[in-house]
């Protein structure tokens, strides 16, 4: 490993460079895809296995972003000397994560400057999560990681539990298990997009999972590890859902067609984040962390460049994404301010955008335009974090 390089780990910015890139067709799709303001591409009475597809791949994103999250807060924390230096790292980090969430991420995605709809996405429930992270570390390794288990296996017990108003103990709920749209007057809503109690889970299990990535632990060692982790979560999911035992509220069904039947099946519950959701995205991607270990050797390759700067990614993309869609807006005859997503636009759009929208192969050829930008931005950021490795500011970007 070069000494720009030290202390990665290639196939972990790997992994996380595929999840990033594949995250940029799901919001890219938000933003030019026919019908997007107004069909959910998993609705299998309106959608296609093309489209299905499309939102489906995505599903892997959040989960391994928030996964290994956890896992580079352990390999921070062994480069620290005590863990009150990691705490107030993870306590900082995720309370600037919170601003950043609440401004900078929150204008990209609506482009409203007066803020009137508020989104609590993927930031947000990291930002959350490493806050309480930053307490949870202290707990013995042993005791973390039955804790992240109880949260990640347990909380569809909760699923059954709704509320509808507005009191802070509601509100509470809210964030932390039930998506919800809170309107505070007809021009202030917030969406709780992402309830944050299932993330906390994942993240801590991420922070164990990085003692696999210590130095106690060897390479074909780990690749044992990783290939029996992964086949034994993704086990799980096929039993679980194969009889709809547990952990999946939207139970699957056969279909009028076999095809339908397969997607029927792969119609797992993102937010909150099912176990049986979890089970089908981070299973793979530790089969992939296995079958990646020693098989690359550059590090300056593609998808691990931008493995490295996923945070300067996330936000750029999320603007020129949106850019995109404002041209596309504008080619389609209608005014840009219809790419606007303010409260009263998310509630009811306008009926001239039905028939907004692009094909399939133009959304992916959008998707492959942002990648084709964004690459030389990551690969002039990545290069100046490795030359300035003295401006402590720059962990927070």
């Amino acid at each position: 490993m070069s000494n720009e390089n030290a202390g990665r780990v290639l196939s972990l910015d790997l992994l996380r460079g595929i999840v990033m890139v594949i995250m940029a067709l799901d919001h890219i799709r938000d933003f030019v895809h026919q019908g997007t303001y107004f069909n959910d591409p998993t609705n299998l009475a309106t959608t296609t296995p093309a489209l299905f597809f499309t939102r489906w791949i995505t599903h892997f994103c959040a989960p391994v972003f928030v996964f290994l999250a956890g896992t580079a807060a352990f390999l921070y924390s062994v480069r620290k000397q005590t863990t009150a230096q990691t705490a107030r790292f993870l306590l900082t980090r995720g309370a600037w994560l919170l601003i950043i969430d609440a401004t900078i991420v929150n204008l990209g995605i609506t482009f409203d400057i007066h803020y009137s709809l508020r989104i609590l996405q993927v930031i947000w429930a990291i930002g959350i999560s490493m806050i309480c992270l930053s307490g949870l570390i202290y707990l013995p390794k042993k005791v973390l990681l039955a804790l992240g288990l109880l949260i990640v296996a347990g909380h569809n017990l909760l699923d059954g539990i709704r509320f509808q108003g507005k009191s802070p103990f509601e509100i509470g709920w809210y964030i932390l298990h039930q998506p919800q749209l809170l309107t505070l007057s007809p021009d202030s809503m917030i969406l709780v997009a992402y309830p944050v109690l299932p993330w906390i889970g994942v993240m801590a299990l991420g922070y164990v999972f990085g003692t696999l990535y210590g130095p106690a632990v060897e390479a074909p060692k780990r690749k044992t590890l990783l290939w029996k982790l992964g086949l034994s979560a993704i086990g799980l999911f096929v039993l679980l859902r194969a009889f709809n035992l547990y952990g999946e509220s939207n139970h699957w069904a056969p279909q009028n067609t076999a095809v339908f039947s397969v997607l029927s099946f792969f119609n797992t519950s993102k937010y909150p984040p099912s176990l049986i959701y979890l089970l089908m995205t981070i299973g793979p991607a530790m089969l992939f962390l296995s079958w990646a270990e020693d098989r690359f050797k550059r590090p300056q390759n593609f998808f691990s460049t931008i493995g490295r700067v996923p945070f300067f990614y996330y936000i750029l993309h999320f603007y020129l994404a949106h850019l995109i869609g404002v041209v596309g807006v504008m080619y389609a005859g209608l005014p840009w301010t219809y790419s606007i997503l303010s409260a009263q636009s998310f509630i009811t759009p306008d009926p001239k955008l039905l028939n907004y929208g692009y094909s399939l192969p133009l959304t992916y050829a959008a998707w492959a335009l942002v990648i084709v930008i964004m690459y030389p931005l990551c690969r002039w950021y990545d290069r100046y974090k490795r030359n300035n490795r003295d401006k402590w500011w720059l962990s927070y970007l």
